[in-house]
């Protein structure tokens, strides 16, 4: 890639430390910083506004709206697990945000297969694209996730970490992000990866790696939304109570295909019977 197409990655990432930092900080706070020191900060702001905007919307609305609807009484998580879990989250974002940091580096110099604008490529090949892209992911974060549970010091040191969390009434939206942090980075890896991999455009990855906020919220609110063959909350909630099922991200594919699959619609069976 050439310097002028280069730039355009470096205008679109210094347009967002704009909006963000601009509209949030005093100028003499930032503007001095790096580029790099730039995105990182403005990745953080982001980062945590999202996490406790779509945590508390989605507890309000789940919890005392829809009280006793999708969520039995009993099962609600009570505010001291929610804030344990804000505290682990709040304690991992800035080490989180080093990697979507990273990844924008690695695009604006060229290092990556990213494309700038889809009209570079067209509608169709974009999309083939994408959805190659969310292939690759999703089996990478699989074989993350499962080997997270695998190898017994990476499950110890790491991944035990979130699974504290272990009934339907310890889960939460905020339990999304409450990860040790180099378990949150390396199941976020798989994104990066694909950079290398398939051509992204650069946009959409940036928006994947954010909507990761609000997926991990909606996956741990415990509520079976049933949508086939989305990997929803009803099969995460089974993985924090038997450790050896549903290690997909998006869709229940991988769990499939390898034998991990257990369907939440069987639980329910089992327990009437």
């Amino acid at each position: 890639m050439g310097e002028d197409y280069l730039q355009q990655f470096m205008d679109e990432t210094s347009f967002y430390n704009n909006i963000v930092l601009g509209n949030l900080l005093p100028a003499k706070l930032w503007d001095p910083l790096p580029h790099f020191f730039q995105t990182w900060l403005r990745n953080y702001i982001a980062g945590t506004l999202l996490y406790f905007i779509s945590g508390f919307l989605w507890c309000f609305y789940i919890y005392y709206l829809k009280r006793n609807v999708y969520v039995p009484k009993d099962a609600i998580p009570t505010n001291k697990a929610m804030l344990l879990q804000i505290y682990v989250a709040m304690k991992a974002m800035p080490w989180y945000c080093a990697l979507p940091t990273l990844s924008e580096y690695m695009v604006e110099n060229g290092w990556t297969r990213c494309f700038a604008r889809i009209s570079d490529i067209g509608w169709l090949p974009y999309v083939v694209y994408l959805c190659i892209y969310l292939v690759v992911v999703e089996f990478g974060i699989y074989w993350m996730h499962r080997e997270l549970h695998d190898i017994k010091p990476l499950y110890k040191y790491l991944h035990a970490t979130h699974h504290i969390y272990n009934k339907q009434n310890t889960l939460s939206p905020f339990a999304g992000l409450a990860f040790h942090p180099l378990d949150g980075i390396l199941q976020a890896v798989p994104h990066v990866i694909a950079l290398f991999m398939v051509p992204t455009h650069f946009t959409t990855h940036i928006g994947l790696l954010f909507l990761e906020a609000i997926w991990t919220a909606n996956i741990h609110d415990c509520i079976n939304a049933n949508i086939w063959p989305v990997m929803g909350a009803g099969y995460h909630t089974i993985h924090h109570t038997t450790y050896r099922h549903n290690y997909g991200h998006y869709t229940i594919w991988m769990d499939w295909m390898l034998g991990t699959l257990r369907d939440p619609v069987d639980e329910e069976g089992k327990k009437v019977m």
